[in-house]
């Protein structure tokens, strides 16, 4: 399953060159795996509140092929890879007329508020399999 998540360029993400500075892609893939999560039906700030579980972004394999620019439209694509009952590792593309632009791999962990590994919850685990 693919989720895909629309975002605008506005000039304040690009460089003199108004092209998208690279840091702004992680904003992007951000964004999109908050919505991902939020289409799923799972509100971050109550699975905080009541199991005391949050995601953190363990590592990013990143990379960026041809340079996204003011105003284009582009969409974030959100795939996963693989799932253990502590990690998602996901693949996400940022596309501009269905053309790859920027590719990255990211690993998601489960953690407590106190930065102990968690299991994932069970309303992702169930919506992920």
């Amino acid at each position: 399953m693919t989720h895909t998540f629309p975002v605008h360029v506005y000039y304040e993400d690009t460089d003199l060159a108004g092209i998208v500075y690279y840091a702004n892609y992680l904003k992007f893939i951000e964004r999109a795996r908050t919505e991902w999560v939020r289409d799923m039906g799972v509100d971050q700030g109550i699975l905080k509140e009541e199991d005391g579980v949050v995601f953190a972004v363990r590592r990013v394999e990143a990379d960026y092929f041809i340079p996204a620019k003011f105003d284009d439209d582009l969409i974030v694509e959100t795939r996963v890879d693989t799932m253990t009952g502590a990690r998602i590792i996901l693949t996400q593309e940022v596309k501009r007329a269905g053309e790859t632009l920027f590719a990255a791999q990211v690993t998601i962990v489960a953690i407590t508020e106190s930065g102990h590994p968690a299991r994932l919850p069970a309303i992702i685990r169930r919506n992920l399999h």
